[in-house]
């Protein structure tokens, strides 16, 4: 029986909206159990920073620096909220925030100093998840499904995980181990909604859906979209942010409305979700929608309209949606510590098995 720590798990997400933080207890494997979270927005002028950081390899160490200390503000206001005192963590979590991620070309970057934030709080911290990945021949994406698969252990199978945050991605889970689960980006999640919707409106996302549901979808462009080479590649496959920005220039956007842009984005990112269940091997009995999607009520109308088998949110199944993530890093911070991995040829392409992380300790 694997150790049981008490872990922070802190992520920097694609929407660009603040730092999620999760604390819990962990062995690592079986079993889990969550203590608190929180967040921390970011403020316009730094969420501007990081904005013009994305697509950019190189980084800059002023908004790293700042980046990292916001993070070490985030582990303290969520340990705040408990009875736990910083002595009493056993291990951070850090994902950082990824300004570039370029699976061809074996390379991605996440912004943010480990051995800076170890030293801030006086913890242990694992950073770095995705490289040991992709140095295995992997995409380095997506890493939450290895938490999914735990947190799903009692629930009826098979089922599909749709993670909607700036990129879209999903996890098919069947009974058996972590390796036979099967993971990909499916494609544009929020990002193209957001980016939109700021825009047009000034407004940093389409509250609700709202905007959306008032508007009628351009199919032709949605279809001129669904045309990228991406959507034929097989899986596993993943995804920068703003991969498919270039085609999207070039589609008649500026034609239309601020609520008919959102529904023809909205409608975009439904569609890939739907059309990725043909890479799966058979039909799943639950989708279980996680990530800031599952608040657009426009989305999920769509949703529950166009796949078979029930759609629900994470909070229908007990789990929790606006911390699920952070506390996937809490929770593969645990498995570095005992050496297992957390990327598997399903789920990334490594060519094996694959843990991840690279431990910083305090001074």
């Amino acid at each position: 029986m694997h150790e049981m720590f008490v872990s922070v798990g802190l992520m920097s997400g694609t929407s660009l909206d603040g730092i999620d933080a999760a604390v819990i207890r962990t062995d690592g494997k079986d079993r889990i159990e969550f203590v608190e979270a929180g967040t921390i927005a970011y403020e316009a002028a730094f969420r501007n920073s990081l904005r013009v950081l994305l697509g950019d390899g190189a980084g800059d160490a002023h908004v790293e620096q700042e980046l990292t200390d916001l993070h070490a503000m985030a582990v303290e206001q969520v340990l705040w909220k408990t009875q736990i005192e910083i002595p009493d963590v056993d291990i951070v979590g850090f994902h950082g925030h990824t300004i570039f991620h370029d699976p061809a070309g074996h390379r991605t970057v996440q912004l943010g100093d480990g051995q800076r934030l170890a030293n801030r709080l006086g913890i242990p911290v694992v950073c770095d998840f995705r490289s040991a990945d992709m140095e295995a021949g992997g995409q380095g994406a997506p890493l939450a499904p290895v938490y999914h698969h735990a947190l799903a252990k009692d629930l009826a199978k098979p089922l599909a995980v749709v993670n909607i945050g700036g990129v879209a991605n999903i996890t098919w889970i069947e009974d058996g181990g972590p390796e036979h689960m099967i993971a990909f980006d499916t494609g544009p999640g929020n990002a193209l909604i957001d980016d939109w919707v700021l825009t047009a409106t000034g407004q940093n996302f389409d509250d609700g859906g709202r905007l959306a549901s008032s508007g009628t979808p351009d199919q032709a462009i949605v279809e001129a979209m669904l045309g990228h080479p991406y959507f034929q590649l097989p899986v596993p496959k993943s995804l920068d942010r703003d991969d498919f920005a270039n085609l999207l220039a070039k589609q008649n956007m500026k034609s239309l409305s601020a609520a008919d842009g959102a529904a023809t984005l909205t409608r975009l990112t439904v569609e890939t979700i739907v059309q990725s269940a043909r890479f799966m091997p058979g039909t799943p009995e639950t989708w279980v929608v996680t990530g800031g999607g599952r608040k657009n009520t426009a989305i999920m109308r769509m949703l529950r309209h166009q796949v078979p088998g029930m759609v629900k949110t994470t909070e229908d199944v007990g789990w929790r949606g606006d911390s699920l993530e952070a506390e996937a890093f809490a929770y593969m911070a645990a498995r570095h510590v005992h050496g297992l991995p957390i990327s598997f040829p399903g789920t990334t392409g490594t060519a094996r098995p694959m843990p991840g992380g690279v431990m910083f300790r305090p001074g």
